[in-house]
């Protein structure tokens, strides 16, 4: 990608209308190429021509849309190493954790590939009283029309994928703007689209600045908004978005619960990948580790040294572990949080030291409950150690949040199993793993602050449809 201008994508084509939107790389803090940016009378334009390809969208054969997203599937599958190593350069991920993405990418659309052929409706029987015999009621989903989607800059490729793919397979036209700190990613999807012979307008791709982008919200033309983000923005969005429905997938300070039973070798190397992959700027990055009294000790021992032993660096390089954060002003204020909680009695296990926008991969314990790294989203390589001896006790502590995202609950219990998944005000309850595990096709969001609706391709289908009934009277009942 060094030296390579790339354009926008405006109804399907690319529009190189400018070079206003620096790419950097962000360990080596250089601009390595340039990508155009739209202005609203740009915006506005696309989305009337969303509005226009509704109905040609409608009309397209669920066959034509599994074989966009099937093409879609073949070509990231041969640009595969091109599009990692341009998530590494632009997100500052480590190029094995962009590889996994690159994955993941293909994953979800081959998953809506499937899906685009079964949207099925249903057949209600209503001869339940005499007064609705000889009645029958058919249900079938239809496309809710032009959608927009704003997405976040930690997972540029996969959480662009979850909006974009579904809205070809519900037959939605769209206009997306991707993070103005990592738009290469959406713009290769967006070349590969424009491959394709999806309806004139059925896509624009369009990265603007942040002041820019408020028709993505407010233009009453467009009839559902998915946004992937901050609850701070998030909510204030919703705000806005007038009539329109409204799709949030937001943050969280997930935690995970260590019970006495665990095979401590198996969490600890599981804790340290949901707490520090790809610096920790995950939603559902493990923040809070509660951990049984019986093995507390011996559990912080391990997970100290498993810590101490990541590599920090170039995030090109194969054995990177944790890159660079998004930038500098991010790692700053992560930092500023661990000092504080030093300041008010918390204990440092390991790491806490800061380079630029790298930040080491940290351990915390006795923290104070109010202070920021227990009750914010911390969204850095940072985590939270305390014990606990009652499991209930451990689940009205992951309770006390704002957010309810995900939660990691090892234990060997299933008595204990179906007590969290009863009781923890979450979107999502794992097993066994981290809270940062995901699979492309299961639901996923959360309550509370965390955000309103469910991504995985056929719960986003189902955002992005509507049910429309036929109802038939029987004229010889």
């Amino acid at each position: 990608m060094i030296n390579k201008q790339y354009p926008y994508y405006l109804a399907n084509k690319a529009v190189q209308a400018n070079l206003d939107l620096p790419i950097v790389d962000k360990y080596s803090g250089q601009v390595v190429s340039h990508a155009a940016l739209a202005d609203e009378e740009t915006i506005s334009q696309a989305i009337g021509l969303a509005v226009e390809a509704a109905e040609a969208m409608y009309r397209f054969p669920a066959y034509k849309r599994q074989e966009v997203l099937s093409h879609c599937v073949h070509r990231f599958t041969a640009r595969a190493e091109e599009l990692a190593q341009a998530l590494c350069i632009e997100a500052g991920k480590p190029i094995k954790d962009s590889r996994g993405e690159v994955t993941r990418l293909i994953e979800t659309f081959k998953i809506a590939a499937e899906e685009a052929v079964r949207l099925n409706g249903e057949l209600i029987p209503l001869d339940r009283s005499p007064r609705t015999n000889g009645y029958t009621g058919i249900t079938k989903r239809v496309p809710v029309g032009p959608c927009s989607f704003i997405t976040p800059f930690n997972f540029p490729l996969n959480l662009a994928a979850h909006k974009v793919a579904p809205a070809i397979a519900a037959g939605c036209p769209f206009v997306m703007k991707p993070a103005s700190l990592t738009p290469v990613g959406a713009l290769i999807i967006g070349e590969v689209l424009a491959e394709t012979d999806l309806p004139a307008g059925a896509f624009s791709i369009l990265p603007c600045r942040r002041e820019g982008a408020r028709l993505f919200t407010e233009d009453e033309r467009l009839k559902l908004l998915s946004f992937t983000g901050s609850p701070i923005v998030g909510w204030a969005l919703k705000a806005r978005a007038g009539k329109k429905k409204v799709v949030l997938e937001l943050g969280g300070n997930a935690a995970c619960i260590i019970d006495h039973d665990t095979d401590i070798t198996d969490a600890v190397r599981r804790v340290v990948f949901g707490a520090f992959y790809q610096s920790g700027q995950s939603c559902v990055g493990v923040q809070r580790i509660l951990i049984h009294a019986d093995i507390y000790e011996s559990f912080k021992k391990a997970l100290v040294t498993a810590a101490r032993n990541l590599k920090s660096g170039n995030p090109a390089e194969e054995d990177t572990f944790i890159g660079p954060m998004i930038s500098e002003k991010e790692a700053k204020r992560v930092a500023d949080w661990i000092d504080s909680a030093l300041e008010h009695g918390a204990k440092l296990l390991c790491g806490g030291r800061r380079q630029g926008a790298i930040l080491e991969a940290t351990l915390l314990e006795d923290v104070p409950k109010e202070e920021n790294l227990c009750r914010e989203e911390a969204f850095g390589p940072v985590a939270v150690l305390s014990s606990f001896t009652d499991f209930q006790t451990a689940i009205k502590e992951v309770n006390d949040s704002a957010f309810g995202l995900q939660t990691g609950v090892f234990t060997r219990d299933i008595y204990k199993m179906n007590l969290a998944w009863d009781t923890l005000e979450v979107g999502g309850v794992i097993i066994g793993d981290v809270p940062s595990w995901r699979a492309d096709q299961m639901p996923y969001g959360g309550t509370k602050d965390s955000g309103l609706g469910r991504e995985g391709i056929r719960y986003a289908i189902e955002d992005m449809t509507d049910i429309r009934l036929l109802v038939i009277r029987d004229l010889t009942v």
